[in-house]
Formats: structure tokens, C-alpha cells, sequence
């Protein structure tokens, strides 16, 4: 079973993920994983890429790709892979076909900007002890106060509102024309040509998991 995940930030992918690799036995691909992996090992490749990311700059799709083909021929591949992050856009997408690396299904968990922004922004926490709070899903007992120890709640950066709308500008900017290069393909059919799910990711978790392993189950 090899698949690529799609979605806004907040839309449940990493959740997901984890059933999905849980339930096939097979390995998350994660570019960002694998960079680590690369440099710490200071293969060619890794190299490459800190000298980039030392300099302060992007590491290119070339060096990417490289390391995705590498990485699928591992032996924990053999059964497939599901890959978290990537392809983020077009070339990535278009360097993947052209590697001859296919997948046998898109899955896409849509969910509106609206409903990622009451998730994500509502989302405070007690830093001392770790316990996180949602003001709408798990609100504390008191407004913007632990329920242990009363301290004041923060709030991280990434959830903030503002944070939020800037990372679902570049979703909609970068990774959401995936969405239709998948689906078109998918419609179109030829070599290589993938299964589109698309999955509404508004409910039960465990009712979006078992909408997602049906269809997966099927093809």
C-alpha cells in the first residue's frame, strides 16, 4: 500500500497517519526525517543538503528526490509507504512521475479554513506540566487558567491565529494545486495513475479512520 496523505494544517493528517501505517504495517516518509537522517549520517546527499541549510537556503527537489529513492528501496518498504509532507508542490509531484514513483491511492482529509482555525487557534496549554486545554473541545474549568495549579495558560506560536492563517496562505498557495493534479489523474487514468479519495474530515476520529482504511481496503 503505497500512499500520499493531502490536507490543510489541522486537518487530522498526522492522526490519520498513524492508523493508516499502523493498520498496513508500513513505514511514514517524512522528507524532514529523512533530511535529519541524511546529514547526521553524512551521506552524499546529506552533505549536500547542510552546506544549503547552513547557508541559510532551501535544500532543492533534486536532493529530495534523491533521498525519497533511496529511502523506498529500504527493506521496511517492501510492503509500501505512506509518504507525510511531500510531494508540497507541482515539481515535487511532476519529479515524482517522471522518477517513476507511483502510489496506489491519494487521500485527501478536506476541512474547511474555518473549522482548522477554530481547532488550531483555540488551543491553549499549561507549559509547566504539559496539559493542553482547547477553549471550544477541553476548556479549563477556569478561563485561561491551569486546573492544577491556576497558573495563567499560554499559547504557542504556531497556534496562534494569525500563525494559523499564514500557514493555511501557503497550503492554498503551494499544496493545494496537488489536489487537482491527483484528482485529474486519478479521472484520466494511464500508467501509474493513482486512486482519489477524498475524505470530509469533520467528525469522529475513528469514524474518518474506518471512511479512510474502507476505501484503501478496496482498491
Amino acid at each position: 500500500m503505497r500512499v500520499i496523505l493531502l490536507g490543510g494544517p489541522g486537518a487530522g493528517k498526522g492522526t490519520q497517519a498513524g492508523f493508516i501505517k499502523e493498520h498496513f504495517g508500513i513505514p511514514q516518509i517524512s522528507t524532514g526525517d529523512m533530511l535529519r537522517a541524511h546529514v547526521k549520517q553524512g551521506t552524499e546527499l546529506g552533505k549536500a543538503a547542510k552546506k544549503i541549510m547552513d547557508a541559510g537556503g532551501l535544500v532543492s527537489d533534486d536532493i529530495i528526490m534523491g533521498m525519497v529513492k533511496a529511502r523506498i528501496t529500504d527493506p521496511d518498504c517492501r510492503a509500501g509507504y505512506l509518504f507525510d509532507g511531500f510531494p508540497r508542490t507541482l515539481p515535487q509531484a511532476d519529479a515524482l512521475k517522471a522518477a517513476g514513483v507511483f502510489v496506489d491511492a491519494v487521500v485527501e482529509i478536506d476541512v474547511p479554513d474555518e473549522e482548522i482555525i477554530r481547532r488550531m487557534s483555540g488551543r491553549w496549554g499549561h507549559a509547566p506540566s504539559g496539559r493542553t486545554y482547547h477553549v471550544v473541545f477541553n476548556p479549563p474549568k477556569t478561563a485561561g487558567c491551569d486546573d492544577e495549579t491556576g497558573e495563567p495558560l499560554t499559547q504557542r506560536e504556531d497556534d496562534k491565529e494569525e500563525t494559523v492563517k499564514a500557514r493555511l496562505k501557503v497550503y492554498h498557495d503551494q499544496t493545494e494545486p496537488l489536489v487537482h493534479y491527483y484528482s485529474s489523474w486519478a479521472g484520466q487514468g494511464g500508467e501509474g495513475a493513482p486512486k482519489y479519495i477524498k475524505i470530509h474530515g469533520i467528525g469522529a476520529v475513528d469514524a474518518i479512520r474506518a471512511q479512510i482504511i474502507g476505501q484503501l481496503e478496496s482498491l
